[in-house]
């Protein structure tokens, strides 16, 4: 594996691993202020806690498509 495209790999598995725990944050803090008001939000606060884990679905995709360039 090149060099090059060892660091690529892992600057985009650390950069979507970032970006989740960026967006779990802010949107945790928001759906549990919404469950706090109305409980009746708790399904859609659990969906929106699963969404950003796509963040680093596409990261680990995009980190195998780089190793394949090798």
């Amino acid at each position: 594996m090149g060099e090059m495209t060892a660091i690529a790999v892992a600057i985009t598995l650390v950069g979507s691993a970032i970006a989740t725990a960026w967006a779990e944050k802010v949107v945790g803090a928001a759906a549990v202020g919404a469950m706090a008001e109305n409980e009746k939000l708790f399904g859609k606060g659990i969906v929106f806690m699963v969404l950003p884990e796509t963040i680093v679905l596409f990261g680990f995709a995009m980190a195998f498509l780089l190793l394949g360039k090798v």
